[in-house]
């Protein structure tokens, strides 16, 4: 079975591609880059390197495969192979643009260990940020990609990125107060805030401080501003190299939203403010991405990264740990649901479970909330114009997006194989190992193929509130922020009278509004 996608970037009203096209762009490039050289930067071979030309070369065209090979489901001794093929095509221009998003997105940056600003047509020597390590590996993972450089570009450490959530519609940043707290826990630093004895070094471009995404933004200890000493002062500046750094963002004005919210959340607070700046930019009046504004926490600031704006309710939280073994599992079920529908808890959540290395049960889940809704709307736009020929490319497209998800997670032998019962996955390869038909067929595979994928997120669901919620919520990493959330007043009652797994999460970020 092979299905073929030619990919359009879709672009966000602010003009810039959605950032998971965007991301898998980057990724595919990089794997036809492979294997990465070593080139001759001034006098020094640096390994793991390209050159601007053949980036903007490859681009031109660009290919990626994606295939499983299982065993007939109704006769084990034939071998059927499902593929989807996706194509990325564009002028030398485009290229070189897409290049330059690239770069200010920091998932590469110059091998000659300057900060350079502006992608180049030829001759300058790239290599990979951590985060565009991380960005990489996290799609040969989903992938399937064995490639021996990701594994040495990784090393021993990959960065800690904070993956945050946007709203599958708009593709804008969910920005919800919970949310911009987690953001700014880490901002000050997983290991408590990073402290430079000088201004020079707290005000310096060096970026290698954020290499491992647990350290957080540079810091003076003293700095003298307008004849009076402060303590533990950043840069506007500084603010937004660690946002785009450390985060899953990918233009520079997301990170000046996260620093006007955390100013707006009094968080952190101005000491200095850039008035050459705000004179330019009118709307930057609560926050300055430049060296000359300067910002330090705020009292509720500290408190939020010391634990103390949890409003006492330690010994009612540890009490709950150990009745929580004897819970009935639809009060499980309901946590999940809270979790699933608060932005906060989805991001601290995902990072427990990649820890826990079952992230793909969230993947899964959050991707088959988009497909659905995705589905939904092409298939009405093609009964609502049935001879439609953009119409029915959209099918098209929606069923290439099913073979994606089906090898991604569901195939067996697949890379992110889903725990999953054996009718069910029986079924599934039934069903798309079978030949998909033309236009009002598709149409009928698609329901189908929706029907099972529903089945198989309600099974993930079910997997996740058994195994995944009662770990999440008992570990010690997380405790200080879920003390801010009333997991305990979910009870057997309401588990009772709601606790079965719900047709359809109704998360900000994948639903529409």
């Amino acid at each position: 079975m092979h299905q073929t996608s030619s990919r359009l970037l879709r672009m966000t009203d602010d003009d810039r591609p959605f950032t998971k096209d965007f991301k898998d762009l980057f990724s595919t490039l990089i794997v036809s880059l492979l294997p990465l050289s070593a080139h001759r930067v001034r006098l020094t071979k640096i390994e793991h390197t390209f050159l601007s030309e053949d980036a903007i070369n490859n681009l031109g065209s660009l290919k990626f495969s994606q295939s499983n090979r299982m065993p007939d489901p109704k006769d084990p001794s034939r071998i059927v192979t499902t593929t989807t093929t996706t194509t990325f095509s564009m002028a030398k221009d485009m290229a070189r643009s897409i290049c330059q998003r690239f770069l200010e997105a920091r998932f590469i940056e110059s091998a000659d260990g300057r900060y350079q600003q502006v992608y180049t047509m030829k001759g300058s020597v790239w290599q990979l940020t951590p985060k565009g390590i991380c960005i990489l590996d996290r799609f040969c993972s989903r992938n399937g990609i064995q490639q021996k450089q990701v594994s040495e570009l990784i090393g021993n450490s990959l960065t800690q990125l904070v993956i945050l959530e946007r709203d599958g519609q708009t593709d804008k940043l969910i920005s919800d107060r919970g949310t911009i707290e987690v953001i700014f826990r880490r901002f000050i630093g997983a290991n408590g805030p990073n402290v430079k004895s000088s201004v020079s070094s707290a005000d310096s471009d060096s970026l290698s401080d954020y290499r491992d995404g647990l350290t957080g933004v540079k810091m003076a200890s003293d700095r003298k501003v307008g004849g009076k000493t402060y303590k533990d002062t950043f840069t506007g500046k500084a603010c937004t190299d660690w946002l785009m750094d450390c985060c899953t963002t990918v233009d520079r004005r997301e990170t000046f939203e996260i620093g006007s919210l955390f100013v707006e959340h009094d968080l952190m607070e101005s000491i200095q403010q850039d008035r050459s700046y705000m004179a330019q930019f009118p709307g930057s009046h609560l926050f300055q991405p430049t060296k000359h504004a300067v910002y330090q926490l705020t009292a509720k600031g500290k408190d939020l990264v010391n634990g103390s704006l949890a409003r006492g309710r330690t010994s009612e939280s540890e009490s709950a740990v150990t009745q929580r073994g004897g819970i009935a599992r639809d009060s499980n079920t309901q946590r999940l649901d809270k979790i699933l529908n608060d932005a906060a808890l989805r991001l601290l959540f995902r990072e427990n479970l990649r820890e826990t290395h079952c992230e793909e049960n969230l993947s899964f889940y959050i991707d088959v909330d988009e497909f659905v809704r995705q589905c939904r709307a092409a298939i009405r736009a093609a009964q609502k114009s049935p001879g439609n020929a953009a119409s029915m490319d959209g099918i098209k497209e929606i069923m290439a997006q099913a073979y994606g998800i089906y090898n991604a997670f569901l195939a067996p032998g697949s890379p992110c194989e889903l725990n999953i019962d054996h009718q069910l996955r029986n079924n599934l390869a039934t069903r798309m190992t079978k030949a998909v038909g033309q236009d009002v067929a598709m149409i009928d595979t698609l329901h189908e193929v929706t029907s099972l994928f529903e089945d198989a997120q309600n099974a993930v669901f079910k997997l996740m509130a058994s195994d995944s919620v009662p770990k999440f919520l008992r570990s010690p990493k997380y405790e200080q922020t879920l003390k801010n959330y009333d997991f305990d007043s979910i009870s057997n009652a309401q588990g009772a009278q709601g606790g079965r797994v719900p047709e359809r999460s109704q998360s900000r970020s994948t639903r529409s509004k």
